[in-house]
């Protein structure tokens, strides 16, 4: 799908700093997480704001809950419009509790998923398991999103695990990593009032070289996507943004609000307040 146009307005309104945002994309993403919206908003968030979202994630295990019809409608509906979706990385962890990995990965691929997210951030997962994941998903047809960082509360993202993570399983076969912050925004690179050492992801990605453009910052808070646009750029990858903040995502990276305009129009970042 391409980048909206409006028939009554100039081009460069939409686009102001002339940052390519057409898709498909492999740069600049932006992965919703939905925690239960029904099938009339979903189809109304998809009419009005797909150009501006790739990935997108059932939240936690919600796809479990989920009547087969409406489950159907929504997995179906993304993947007309080119859209990856998945369930939630939890969803993975509990399931293959209960069953094998090569199982889930045959089963929400029947169902009409096009993603999978692997993670580990509540029941502990072994590299050899990862990998096994990893490969699985790929075998069964799915794009993979990984995830690192663990859920609970006081977690701080270490540098070495990150960096060493990222390697392992784009090594392995997956498209990006995710950087957990759960949807509250309160762990991983974020502390408990959902700040960010900005210091920190700029050192991340000047580690990671190459691979940091497959890097997925979860920052479900205005503030800390502001600050990530402001220190990595319009493209940097942004995860968990809700279903309501998917158009104020997009005017941030175009320069449409006030927060970056300034920024984008004199061509430089910026520190984070």
């Amino acid at each position: 799908m391409v980048d909206c146009e409006h028939p009554f307005m100039p081009a460069s309104w939409a686009n102001p700093f002339g940052h390519k945002r057409a898709k498909p994309r492999q740069k600049g993403l932006t992965m919703v997480i939905d925690k239960g919206l029904g099938l009339t908003a979903y189809c109304d968030l998809l009419e009005l704001a797909s150009p501006y979202i790739d990935i997108y994630k059932l939240g936690f295990g919600t796809t479990a809950l989920y009547p087969p019809n409406v489950l159907q409608q929504k997995l179906s509906r993304a993947t007309a419009l080119g859209l990856h979706i998945m369930p939630g990385g939890t969803f993975f962890e509990i399931a293959i509790q209960q069953s094998t990995i090569k199982a889930y990965m045959q089963q929400i691929r029947s169902l009409g998923f096009s993603a999978v997210e692997i993670s580990d951030g509540t029941f502990p997962l072994s590299f050899e398991q990862r990998r096994e994941a990893i490969e699985r998903a790929v075998d069964a047809g799915l794009v993979v999103y990984t995830e690192v960082g663990k859920k609970s509360a006081g977690y701080r993202a270490e540098r070495n695990e990150l960096l060493e993570t990222l390697a392992f399983d784009l090594q392995a076969g997956a498209s990006h990593v995710i950087v957990e912050a759960r949807e509250s925004g309160t762990v991983g690179v974020f502390d408990g009032n959902g700040k960010i050492e900005q210091s920190f992801i700029l050192d991340v990605v000047r580690a990671a070289k190459a691979n940091a453009e497959r890097l997925v910052w979860e920052a479900p808070q205005k503030d800390q996507q502001v600050c990530l646009i402001q220190s990595l750029g319009v493209d940097v990858n942004l995860g968990n943004i809700a279903c309501t903040d998917v158009l104020s995502v997009e005017t941030l990276r175009r320069g449409l609000r006030g927060d970056t305009a300034l920024m984008l129009a004199e061509g430089r970042s910026a520190p984070c307040e």
